[in-house]
Parts: C-alpha cells; sequence; structure tokens
C-alpha cells in the first residue's frame, strides 16, 4: 500500500513539474515532443483508415449505393476495365429482371473489348476501349461517359435474334475523340472485325476514365452491337453488371444470380474487396513502425533536451532524499503524459486527415471512400502510444542516472 501511494505521489509531481514549466514559459521543448507525436499518430491513423478503407467490405452507406457483379476469378482492381478472362451469361434477361425490382433504380452489362476504330472524316485510325451497355435513357455515367445519348434499350438485340434494329450509336469520351479527331456525326468503322455494319459519333462526352497512366480512350454503344460486331454473340456474354440502387437490401438477391460471381460495391475503393491481398497489411504495417519510430526520436530527444537544461532541478531531488528508482520513474511519467497527450490531438487530426483524404480522392480521382474511420484505429494509437512512450524512456532514464549530484550543484 505504501509503495501504491508512493508512485501516485510522484505520478503528481510529475504532473506538477511538467505544469509548472509550462505556466514558466519553459516547455517549448515538451509542446514539440507532444507535436512530434500527435503527428506521428496523425500519420498512422489516416494510414491506417486508407488500410481499412482497403480491406473493409461493410462502409455500404449513403444515398447511392452502386454493385458490379462480376465473375468470381476477377479481382476488386481490375474490374472497371478488365477485358479479359471468365464472363457472366445471359445478361441481356438478368438485367431485365433486375430492372423490374423496384429497389433496384437503373441496372446494365458492361462488355469491353479493345476495338480497333477508324474515323474517316479524318482518316485516322486507333485502338480504343469500347464499352457495350443497355442505355435507359437517362443520364447515366459507365467509366465516365455518358450514355444519354444513346436509344434506350438495346433494339438490335431483339429477344435474342441479333435482327432487330441497328442504331450504329456511339457515345466517345473526350480523350477518345481527340485522339481520332471526332465530333458528332461523324462516321466510324472496325477495319479490323470483318464487319460492314456501320457507325457514327452520337456524342462526344465531356467525361472520361482516368487511371494512373492518364485518361483512356472510351467509346460507349448498345451492347448487342458491340457483341455483333466483335462476333460474341453466343451466350449473351458480358463481363459485368453495373446495378445502381437507393437500398443495401438488395445485395443478396445480386449474389443468388450467379453461382460463381462476386458482388463489390463500385462507389469507391473501400467497399472494393481486397481483403485476401497483402497489401491492406503492408499499408497498415507500414504506419505504425512509421509512427513508433517517429514518435520514439521526437519524444526521445525532445526529453533529453528538456532533462539536460532541468538537471539542476533534478540534482535538488536527489539531494533531498529521491532516490534514483523514483527519479527515473518521474521521467518515465512525464513521458507518457506527454505521448498520452501528442496521442490525443493525433487522432483528433487523425480524423481529420481521414475526411480530407476522402475529400481529396472525390475530387481529383472521382471515389467516394478511400478511409474509413473505426474505433480500432483509436486503439491501435494508444497501443502504438505505449511502444512510443517506452521506447523513448531509455535514453532520458540512462541521462538521469548519469546526472552527479556535487557536480551540478557545486
Amino acid at each position: 500500500m505504501g509503495s501504491r501511494h508512493r508512485y501516485a505521489g510522484l505520478l503528481g509531481v510529475a504532473l506538477g513539474r511538467l505544469a509548472g514549466r509550462f505556466r514558466r514559459g519553459e516547455g517549448k521543448q515538451l509542446a514539440v515532443s507532444v507535436l512530434g507525436v500527435a503527428i506521428a499518430i496523425m500519420v498512422m491513423v489516416t494510414v491506417g483508415g486508407v488500410a481499412l478503407g482497403l480491406a473493409s467490405q461493410s462502409a455500404i452507406q449513403g444515398d447511392d449505393v452502386d454493385y458490379w457483379i462480376v465473375p468470381e476469378d476477377r479481382t476488386a482492381s481490375s474490374i472497371a476495365v478488365s477485358v479479359d478472362g471468365p464472363q457472366l451469361g445471359g445478361t441481356h434477361d438478368v438485367t431485365a429482371r433486375l430492372n423490374r425490382n423496384p429497389q433496384v433504380e437503373y441496372a446494365t452489362p458492361v462488355l469491353l473489348r479493345v476495338v480497333q476504330l477508324r474515323a474517316p472524316a479524318s482518316d485516322t485510325s486507333e485502338f480504343v476501349l469500347v464499352a457495350g451497355v443497355i442505355p435507359d435513357g437517362g443520364d447515366r455515367e459507365v467509366l465516365g461517359v455518358s450514355t444519354a445519348a444513346l436509344t434506350p434499350g438495346d433494339p438490335y438485340y431483339a429477344n435474342g435474334t441479333y435482327d432487330g434494329e441497328w442504331t450504329g450509336e456511339v457515345v466517345a469520351s473526350g480523350p477518345a475523340a481527340e485522339l481520332l479527331a471526332l465530333e458528332g456525326g461523324d462516321p466510324l468503322a472496325t477495319p479490323r472485325q470483318g464487319s460492314n455494319r456501320s457507325l457514327h459519333v452520337e456524342n462526344v462526352s465531356t467525361g472520361s476514365y482516368n487511371t494512373g497512366a492518364g485518361p483512356l480512350p472510351i467509346v460507349v454503344v448498345h451492347q448487342s452491337e458491340l457483341q455483333a460486331i466483335t462476333g460474341a454473340t453466343a451466350g449473351d456474354p458480358a463481363d459485368q453488371i453495373l446495378v445502381s440502387t437507393t437500398s443495401a437490401g438488395v445485395r443478396s438477391e445480386l449474389e443468388a444470380l450467379y453461382p460463381q460471381s462476386s458482388v463489390i460495391t463500385k462507389s469507391g475503393f473501400a467497399e472494393q474487396s481486397v481483403s485476401t491481398s497483402s497489401l491492406p497489411v503492408a499499408v497498415a504495417l507500414t504506419a505504425v513502425l512509421t509512427a513508433v519510430v517517429v514518435g520514439t526520436l521526437f519524444v526521445a530527444t525532445m526529453m533529453g533536451l528538456e532533462l539536460h537544461a532541468d538537471r539542476r532541478r533534478l540534482a535538488v531531488l536527489a539531494a533531498i532524499g529521491y532516490r534514483t528508482r523514483s527519479q527515473a520513474f518521474l521521467v518515465v511519467a512525464e513521458t507518457f503524459i506527454l505521448t498520452l497527450c501528442g496521442t490525443v490531438v493525433g487522432i483528433a487530426l487523425g480524423v481529420g486527415g481521414i475526411a480530407a483524404t476522402n475529400a481529396l480522392a472525390t475530387r481529383y480521382l472521382g471515389v467516394q471512400s478511400v478511409a474509413v474511420f473505426d474505433p480500432i484505429l483509436v486503439g491501435a494509437a494508444g497501443a502504438v502510444a505505449v511502444l512510443i512512450a517506452a521506447a523513448a524512456s531509455i535514453y532520458p532514464v540512462w541521462l538521469t542516472r548519469r546526472t552527479d549530484v556535487l557536480e551540478v550543484l557545486g
């Protein structure tokens, strides 16, 4: 009991010493310690939020929840522009069934193919990414390209006979129009596909789909017409089905449509299933190691400088009977208190960092949720703070033990 009271008293002395230094205007180095820990924890919380976002599938919130239905072997990182691999079949019938669901705002298959297009008006021929969809007449976007200019439905499909009205309508993205020097009404040909079907530019969309290498040249057409051009009418294939809905409750229905498929939310990276990847773990470990190293270096260095400036007071404590162990406890307690203060500030800054990250991602990348906040980040910050304080205490304690009372007071 006596030992417990003694350490409680020493903790009070540590708090009093820190408060006294700030009141006397001598706490600049201590403030730097708090700032260093706060920055380290802020980085850890922000990057940890990104890691949780990468690994999470539970952030389905908001008024507009979109899903991709993709073959099981597809990865979340490749669904947007994947043009090879397993496909879904019978997609016109499945899409029609989904569009009859009152909870589904809009559904369309998306068939993706790289096709060579030639623009006779400019005598230009280039390979572009062609997306085949079933428009509904609304101002929908697929890969950043509006489908509003396309005739609603898919007339050429004609219930699977592929002998309906051929529209030949093409909506080109800005990069595709620039690449082929296209304008509204320009004809297009497909020289490598062996098709004599005519195409024409119905509209040039201002939108685009950006990758790390820049915007992709994309054109959007009716799905059945792309199937016919590329010889892919058998089985009515598509690479994925896009579903726009105001209810997250339809997910179970979507998962039951195909026995070997995955349902991945489209509203942001946070909803993409990459939990089987080592990327989230690597990001999280990097954040923790960075926080521990940066925080430890800041606190240990600043506390060492502070103790060097305050060695006379430590010598006085030794002279009035404070044993070396008690002095070491004081130093450790002060280190933990400063680290705790920095952690609280860092968590608050980290929450702001997550919000800022999502805002920047929405503005510049077009995704809604890159990072998510979870209470587990608070626990992780606390654990990292303990590691920082424990590691940073070693150097100040060593300096305390080396303090020569007679030399300092003499």
